[in-house]
Protein backbone atom coordinates (compact mmCIF):
# COMPACT_ATOMS: atom_id res chain seq x y z
CA UNK A 1 0.00 0.00 0.00
CA UNK A 2 2.84 2.32 0.85
CA UNK A 3 4.44 1.66 -2.56
CA UNK A 4 1.16 2.42 -4.32
CA UNK A 5 0.89 5.76 -2.51
CA UNK A 6 4.44 6.68 -3.48
CA UNK A 7 3.77 5.72 -7.11
CA UNK A 8 0.55 7.76 -7.16
CA UNK A 9 2.35 10.75 -5.61
CA UNK A 10 5.09 10.49 -8.23
CA UNK A 11 2.50 10.34 -11.02
CA UNK A 12 0.67 13.36 -9.58
CA UNK A 13 3.98 15.25 -9.28
CA UNK A 14 4.90 14.40 -12.86
CA UNK A 15 1.47 15.48 -14.10
CA UNK A 16 1.69 18.68 -12.09
CA UNK A 17 5.14 19.45 -13.50
CA UNK A 18 3.92 18.69 -17.02
CA UNK A 19 0.90 21.01 -16.63
CA UNK A 20 3.07 23.71 -15.08
CA UNK A 21 5.55 23.59 -17.95
CA UNK A 22 2.70 23.74 -20.49
CA UNK A 23 1.16 26.68 -18.66
CA UNK A 24 4.52 28.50 -18.50
CA UNK A 25 5.14 27.93 -22.21
CA UNK A 26 1.63 29.14 -23.03
CA UNK A 27 2.06 32.24 -20.84
CA UNK A 28 5.38 33.07 -22.52
CA UNK A 29 3.80 32.67 -25.96
CA UNK A 30 0.89 34.90 -24.92
CA UNK A 31 3.29 37.56 -23.64
CA UNK A 32 5.04 37.56 -27.00
CA UNK A 33 1.70 37.85 -28.80
CA UNK A 34 0.56 40.79 -26.65
CA UNK A 35 1.23 44.01 -28.59
CA UNK A 36 0.21 47.58 -28.19
CA UNK A 37 0.56 50.70 -30.27
CA UNK A 38 1.89 54.12 -29.41
CA UNK A 39 1.98 57.57 -30.95
CA UNK A 40 2.02 61.26 -30.10
CA UNK A 41 -1.64 62.23 -30.22
CA UNK A 42 -0.79 65.92 -30.59
CA UNK A 43 1.57 65.28 -33.48
CA UNK A 44 -0.95 62.98 -35.15
CA UNK A 45 -3.70 65.57 -34.71
CA UNK A 46 -1.55 68.20 -36.39
CA UNK A 47 -1.01 65.84 -39.32
CA UNK A 48 -4.74 65.81 -40.15
CA UNK A 49 -5.00 67.70 -43.47
CA UNK A 50 -7.79 69.99 -42.22
CA UNK A 51 -5.77 71.02 -39.13
CA UNK A 52 -3.86 73.81 -40.93
CA UNK A 53 -7.12 75.21 -42.30
CA UNK A 54 -8.64 75.16 -38.81
CA UNK A 55 -5.61 76.95 -37.35
CA UNK A 56 -5.82 79.66 -40.03
CA UNK A 57 -9.53 80.20 -39.38
CA UNK A 58 -8.92 80.45 -35.63
CA UNK A 59 -6.03 82.88 -36.17
CA UNK A 60 -8.29 85.06 -38.36
CA UNK A 61 -11.02 85.02 -35.71
CA UNK A 62 -8.51 85.90 -32.99
CA UNK A 63 -7.19 88.79 -35.11
CA UNK A 64 -10.75 90.14 -35.43
CA UNK A 65 -11.23 90.00 -31.65
CA UNK A 66 -7.86 91.66 -31.07
CA UNK A 67 -8.67 94.44 -33.54
CA UNK A 68 -11.98 95.10 -31.80
CA UNK A 69 -10.29 95.02 -28.39
CA UNK A 70 -7.72 97.57 -29.59
CA UNK A 71 -10.48 99.78 -31.01
CA UNK A 72 -12.43 99.88 -27.73
CA UNK A 73 -9.23 100.42 -25.71
CA UNK A 74 -8.32 103.35 -27.95
CA UNK A 75 -11.83 104.76 -27.53
CA UNK A 76 -11.55 104.43 -23.75
CA UNK A 77 -8.10 106.08 -23.72
CA UNK A 78 -9.36 108.97 -25.85
CA UNK A 79 -12.36 109.55 -23.57
CA UNK A 80 -10.17 109.27 -20.48
CA UNK A 81 -7.73 111.85 -21.85
CA UNK A 82 -10.65 114.17 -22.65
CA UNK A 83 -11.91 113.65 -19.11
CA UNK A 84 -8.52 114.46 -17.58
CA UNK A 85 -8.17 117.61 -19.71
CA UNK A 86 -11.57 118.98 -18.76
CA UNK A 87 -12.11 117.69 -15.25
CA UNK A 88 -11.14 121.00 -13.60
CA UNK A 89 -13.59 122.91 -15.78
CA UNK A 90 -16.58 120.53 -15.59
CA UNK A 91 -19.41 121.21 -13.18
CA UNK A 92 -19.76 118.50 -10.55
CA UNK A 93 -22.75 116.77 -12.26
CA UNK A 94 -20.95 116.55 -15.64
CA UNK A 95 -17.82 115.31 -13.87
CA UNK A 96 -19.80 112.53 -12.16
CA UNK A 97 -21.59 111.67 -15.42
CA UNK A 98 -18.26 111.36 -17.26
CA UNK A 99 -16.76 109.28 -14.44
CA UNK A 100 -19.74 106.95 -14.61
CA UNK A 101 -19.43 106.70 -18.40
CA UNK A 102 -15.73 105.84 -18.11
CA UNK A 103 -16.44 103.25 -15.43
CA UNK A 104 -19.18 101.63 -17.55
CA UNK A 105 -16.95 101.67 -20.64
CA UNK A 106 -14.11 100.03 -18.70
CA UNK A 107 -16.46 97.33 -17.34
CA UNK A 108 -17.80 96.67 -20.86
CA UNK A 109 -14.25 96.37 -22.19
CA UNK A 110 -13.32 93.88 -19.48
CA UNK A 111 -16.49 91.88 -20.16
CA UNK A 112 -15.78 91.93 -23.90
CA UNK A 113 -12.24 90.62 -23.37
CA UNK A 114 -13.53 87.76 -21.22
CA UNK A 115 -16.31 86.95 -23.69
CA UNK A 116 -13.78 87.02 -26.55
CA UNK A 117 -11.53 84.59 -24.70
CA UNK A 118 -14.46 82.24 -24.08
CA UNK A 119 -15.67 82.52 -27.68
CA UNK A 120 -12.19 81.68 -29.01
CA UNK A 121 -11.89 78.67 -26.70
CA UNK A 122 -15.36 77.48 -27.73
CA UNK A 123 -14.57 77.97 -31.43
CA UNK A 124 -11.37 75.97 -31.03
CA UNK A 125 -13.18 73.10 -29.30
CA UNK A 126 -15.88 73.06 -31.98
CA UNK A 127 -13.29 73.09 -34.76
CA UNK A 128 -11.20 70.35 -33.15
CA UNK A 129 -14.11 67.98 -32.44
CA UNK A 130 -14.47 66.57 -36.00
CA UNK A 131 -10.67 66.34 -36.39
CA UNK A 132 -10.37 64.41 -33.13
CA UNK A 133 -13.15 62.09 -34.24
CA UNK A 134 -11.36 61.48 -37.54
CA UNK A 135 -8.08 60.79 -35.71
CA UNK A 136 -9.75 58.43 -33.24
CA UNK A 137 -11.29 56.51 -36.11
CA UNK A 138 -7.90 56.21 -37.85
CA UNK A 139 -6.22 55.04 -34.63
CA UNK A 140 -8.94 52.43 -34.06
CA UNK A 141 -8.65 51.19 -37.66
CA UNK A 142 -4.87 50.77 -37.42
CA UNK A 143 -5.13 49.13 -33.98
CA UNK A 144 -7.69 46.62 -35.24
CA UNK A 145 -5.74 45.85 -38.41
CA UNK A 146 -2.62 45.08 -36.39
CA UNK A 147 -4.47 43.38 -33.53
CA UNK A 148 -3.18 45.78 -30.89
CA UNK A 149 -4.53 45.47 -27.37
CA UNK A 150 -4.48 49.25 -26.87
CA UNK A 151 -2.78 52.44 -28.05
CA UNK A 152 -0.72 54.65 -25.75
CA UNK A 153 -0.46 58.43 -26.12
CA UNK A 154 3.23 59.34 -25.68
CA UNK A 155 2.66 63.09 -25.24
CA UNK A 156 4.12 64.81 -22.16
CA UNK A 157 6.83 62.15 -21.80
CA UNK A 158 4.57 59.91 -19.74
CA UNK A 159 6.33 56.83 -21.15
CA UNK A 160 10.10 57.39 -21.18
CA UNK A 161 10.69 53.85 -22.47
CA UNK A 162 8.61 51.56 -24.68
CA UNK A 163 9.95 48.14 -25.57
CA UNK A 164 9.94 47.94 -29.38
CA UNK A 165 9.42 44.17 -29.11
CA UNK A 166 6.04 44.71 -27.46
CA UNK A 167 5.01 48.16 -28.69
CA UNK A 168 4.50 49.40 -32.21
CA UNK A 169 4.85 53.02 -33.37
CA UNK A 170 1.62 53.54 -35.30
CA UNK A 171 2.17 57.22 -36.14
CA UNK A 172 3.26 56.55 -39.75
CA UNK A 173 0.33 54.21 -40.33
CA UNK A 174 -2.20 56.62 -38.84
CA UNK A 175 -0.91 59.64 -40.77
CA UNK A 176 -0.89 57.61 -43.97
CA UNK A 177 -4.51 56.62 -43.38
CA UNK A 178 -5.47 60.24 -42.64
CA UNK A 179 -3.97 61.45 -45.91
CA UNK A 180 -6.30 59.22 -47.95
Amino acid sequence: MKDKTIIIMRIVTILFAFHFSLFTAFAQEEAKAFKFGYLSYEQALKSVPQYAIMEKQLADLEAQYQAETKRVEDEFNRKYEDFLEGQREFPKTILQKRQTELQELMEKNIAFKEESRQQLASAKEEALAPLKALLSEAIATVAKEHRLAFVVNTDSNAYPFIDPEMGMDIYPLVTSLLQK
